[in-house]
């Protein structure tokens, strides 16, 4: 059997990349140390998958941002509006341009916004979202892939395996940017240039191609089947001599499993831990000559695989195919999880042993195919690593289970209904019309940072940090007070990250050094591991929240991480449903809420970017997941009095199919995502006629540019066609952790002034 991976993380263990990218930015480093970091690191993930034993290692799975926008690139299809950046500024290269795609570009006399970014289907990594027009056209522009193919030959004694997003699914990832036609009518003029890259692949020495097809586990539109066929038909016609390997994961292919197996494709991957089921419904459909590619360690968490529930899998396979039809892999790109567990020298050997990061999770593959050949100690072992974690007394606790149980209807409910709260908040807090807030976190700086990491040392008392974390704190309710926002932030200075702070106020969680994940860009995050049953036993944020009011006459909020973000931003313990896992996380949350409000914080955000994240892939999954996720979003808001105004935040995310359910979480004012995507977002909650207030974001945070006064004014006068003046928020898409304290600054004036100018032109008052 032959063992592979279909992508590994491209960070690094230690960040590298991240680091490089920051200092290319910045200005610290040239264009050739950049490259050189990247080959480096690359090189060294080749050598270790090799090493590993697999034999078929991915190359072209690295991107410096994200491999969609690197799609673009290679089919040139790259919006008019980014021309300038490289025939206006001749030393700039691909991946400046690629850069600016990415995160705009507001230098060389270029103010050019970025392109839209979203989630990449259930995930927290988001991809750059291609841009369609009607009369597009596609040309092979970028080098990259073959750049990468011929440094992976000169390093490997095997062939690599190039990587790239199918054909298909590529134009389903990406938007139409004008009325009046589908992006699958683009396929015709799209797939030449992938017959040529492949053909340029092949005539290389490319002995194998890996061409991802995600939507092949989705509820297909309509068109695509036929799209399928045709783009794999003129493939197979035109590269005669490379193997095709399609990949599916995420879930299962259900309904497509004809289609897929009729594919003219060498090689079918399936993700066999989101649907085990679709081994034995795809197995007939194989035609005599595909191999089948099975998915078994799971790509998307953390523990440690059971090789008895792996290896029946593999031997049904092997029992039909042949062993020569079957190979063995991880479910999805390792891009999802942690580089390397032999780092987490802090981390408990009880904990630590139910656990295999990337680099483990390529042992486990090897493993599995030396178990199928017979090594029974290797089955031994893992069977007591296993049983150890089953029975082990720090999972459960049945005091959380009990209240869990005992969640009633009246717990998931405010009150009194949304108009009546209303009123009773306009007459508490006396906003103007268009109030001006942000969503939570300001800049933390390289002073922040190690100022924490002082403390972790012990260089610093308790007394001394929250001294500095209070001074920190003043100076940003001043500046948020100078600057005219209404309703203010403590900045969140205390807070690594918007999960892994709270996992650390929890019971069940645990936390790695270096397990960091990319989440987009540059941008990396650090999942805490949830391992057993979750409660709360101190007081999280109120300390923080009440010192910060003390310093204002003005509201401020309490900022908080919802259940479902949590979950979701977490590694999740796999031995109980999810569901039950968000239950206990909402009640913690929900007593959080009550020492807010009994604090004297009237205002308070419970932050719920991933909820639409969890949504699962298949559409007759998600009315179930939606009640859950939503009720626990209720249980968590819903205990306090009816003056005390819920917020809540959500990012990247296409509502219109469940705008039902947001406005069922029934939260007083929602926060999202809108700016990228020129206010698109609020059709669905105007043609739902959405009845609480809503803050649709004016400036892009993701993005080092400034918008100017008149840029967002004119997104706020857009807003309100859509939307009830008296319901309109001003505020940032997202938290402004990851900017600069000048070009926050300047962003939020520019904001406050564009409500300002706004709000003018109305008479009516709050």
């Amino acid at each position: 059997m032959l063992k592979h991976t279909l992508g590994y993380p491209r960070m690094g263990a230690q960040r590298q990349l991240k680091k490089a990218c920051e200092a290319y930015w910045q200005g610290r480093i040239g264009r050739q140390e950049l490259t050189v970091a990247a080959q480096r690191l690359q090189e060294e993930q080749w050598r270790l998958q090799q090493a590993a034993g697999m034999d078929l290692i991915p190359c072209n799975d690295f991107s410096y941002y994200d491999h969609v926008l690197d799609m673009s690139l290679l089919v040139g299809a790259i919006p008019d509006r980014y021309a300038p950046v490289v025939t206006d500024v001749p030393q700039n290269t691909e991946t400046d341009l690629a850069f600016a795609m990415a995160r705009g570009c507001q230098e060389h006399g270029l103010d050019l916004t970025a392109m839209e970014m979203t989630k990449w289907f259930d995930t927290n990594y988001h991809y750059i979202v291609p841009e369609f027009r009607k009369d597009q056209s596609f040309r092979l522009f970028s080098n990259k892939v073959f750049n990468a193919f011929d440094a992976a030959k000169h390093q490997l004694a095997a062939t690599p395996k190039p990587v790239l997003i199918g054909p298909v699914s590529y134009l389903l990832l990406g938007k139409e940017k004008e009325p009046g036609f589908h992006r699958l009518s683009l396929l015709p003029r799209l797939l030449p240039v992938y017959i040529e890259a492949l053909q340029r692949l092949r005539d290389r020495g490319a002995a194998w191609v890996q061409l991802d097809e995600p939507f092949l586990a989705t509820d297909l539109p309509e068109g695509a089947a036929d799209a399928y066929h045709y783009a794999y038909t003129e493939i197979a016609k035109h590269c005669k001599g490379l193997r095709t390997m399609v990949t599916t994961y995420f879930e299962g292919l259900r309904d497509n499993a004809e289609l897929a197996a009729s594919l003219p494709v060498c090689c079918l991957h399936i993700d066999l831990v989101r649907d085990p089921a679709q081994l034995e419904q795809l197995l007939p459909l194989l035609p005599p000559k595909m191999s089948l590619s099975l998915g078994v360690i799971d790509g998307r968490n953390i523990w440690k695989n059971d090789y008895r529930r792996s290896l029946p899998f593999i031997q049904k396979a092997v029992g039909q195919l042949g062993e020569d039809r079957v190979m063995i892999a991880p479910s999805c790109s390792l891009l999802h999880t942690p580089a390397d567990l032999a780092l987490e020298t802090q981390l408990d050997e009880e904990l630590k042993s139910w656990m295999a990061f990337a680099k483990q999770k390529l042992q486990e593959v090897a493993e599995l195919d030396r178990i199928f050949h017979g090594e029974a100690a290797l089955l031994a072992a893992n069977e007591a690593a296993i049983a150890a974690r089953g029975a082990s007394t720090r999972i459960h606790k049945p005091a959380v289970k009990a209240r869990v149980a005992a969640i009633s209807e009246r717990d998931a409910q405010r009150a009194s209904g949304f108009v009546y709260r209303q009123t009773l908040q306009q007459q508490r807090f006396g906003l103007p019309m268009y109030p001006t807030t942000t969503i939570g976190s300001f800049p933390q700086t390289a002073d922040i940072r190690a100022l924490r990491a002082a403390f972790k040392k012990g260089d610093l008392t308790q007394a001394q940090y929250d001294g500095s974390l209070e001074s920190a704190t003043r100076e940003t309710v001043r500046l948020q007070e100078d600057i005219g926002l209404d309703v203010l932030v403590h900045g969140e200075f205390e807070r690594n990250d918007m999960v892994e702070y709270f996992g650390e106020k929890l019971e069940g969680f645990a936390f790695t050094q270096h397990g960091w994940v990319q989440s987009y860009g540059s941008r990396c995050v650090k999942p805490p591991v949830i391992f057993g049953d979750v409660s709360r036993e101190q007081d999280m944020t109120v300390r923080w929240s009440v010192f910060a009011q003390s310093c204002t006459a003005r509201p401020m909020k309490g900022m908080l991480t919802g259940p479902v973000t949590i979950l979701q931003w977490s590694f999740v313990r796999d031995d109980q449903p999810r569901s039950e896992t968000t239950a206990q996380i909402a009640l913690a949350i929900r007593d959080e809420v009550v020492a807010l409000e009994q604090a004297g914080i009237g205002i308070i955000q419970i932050d719920e970017p991933a909820i639409r994240e969890g949504l699962p892939i298949r559409k007759a999954d998600r009315e179930q997941y939606l009640d859950w996720a939503v009720r626990a979003f209720r249980v968590s808001a819903s205990g306090v009095q009816d003056g005390t105004q819920i917020h809540t935040h959500m990012c990247y995310s296409d509502f219109n199919d469940i705008i039902r359910h947001i406005a069922e979480m029934d939260a007083d004012v929602i926060t999202i995502e809108t700016s990228r995507s020129q206010m698109e977002l609020l059709e669905a909650f105007a043609d739902f006629k959405y009845p609480n207030e809503i803050g649709p974001g004016v400036y892009d945070i993701h993005s080092p540019r400034v918008p100017s006064i008149a840029e967002m004014e004119f997104l706020l006068r857009k807003a309100a066609e859509y939307l009830p003046a008296r319901n309109i928020w001003v505020n940032p898409d997202c938290g402004l952790k990851t900017r600069k304290w000048p070009e926050t600054e300047a962003a939020l004036r520019n904001m406050v002034e564009a409500a300002k100018a706004v709000r003018a032109g109305v008479k009516e008052t709050i």
